[in-house]
């Protein structure tokens, strides 16, 4: 059976200032470049043979950092691999999420918008996590594999993983850049 790991991409420059990044397409900072090489090195036993990556910068400089240092050829993005759609709330500061959001949820450390203009919902997202994970694990059967991906599509993957609701999925523990999640009976977050 193979193995899969789910990993968050290194500080981008949004995440430093503070920013809904959604879809902008910022690259790591001199921070996130260090996390990624230090995931890498966390990664280097588990015999990784698959590397998929969002097309994100942050996501797949992450990713190439990750299989430069494991010595894997090739990272393969994928468009479902994206993060969440932000819709107005993109390239905003984090405390304006109560200004374009009346319907929110507190979780353990972010509190997350469930409806924003032109946002993609979570339902929606949840499926898209699903659809991949179903098709990542058919295309490498047998393969150990690392997804190199972002918090709320992240946590969308796991929920899907385990067949919890988005809901359930939304309140798992918040996922830190370059936190290392493998996914498995009794997940492991690191």
């Amino acid at each position: 059976m193979n193995k899969i790991f789910l990993v968050r991409h290194g500080q981008d420059e949004d995440n430093a200032n503070g920013i809904l990044n959604g879809r902008r397409d910022t690259p790591l900072t001199k921070l996130g470049r260090q996390q990624a090489q230090t995931v890498a090195e966390k990664l280097r036993d588990n015999g990784i043979e698959v590397i998929y990556a969002s097309p994100l910068k942050r996501a797949y400089e992450t990713a190439r950092i990750v299989a430069e240092t494991l010595g894997v050829d090739e990272v393969i993005t994928d468009e479902h691999l994206m993060e969440r759609e932000f819709g107005v709330l993109t390239g905003k500061p984090v405390a304006d999420i109560s200004k374009y959001s009346s319907k929110t949820l507190q979780t353990d450390r972010v509190l997350y918008f469930i409806e924003a203009e032109g946002a993609e919902d979570f339902p929606t997202l949840y499926q898209r996590g699903k659809k991949i994970l179903e098709e990542i694990s058919q295309r490498h059967p047998n393969k150990n594999i690392l997804i190199v991906a972002h918090g709320d599509i992240g946590k969308m993957i796991r929920a899907a993983y385990h067949n919890w609701t988005w809901e359930e999925g939304i309140k798992t523990p918040y996922f830190e850049n370059t936190g290392v999640l493998e996914l498995s009976d009794r997940d492991i977050l690191e």
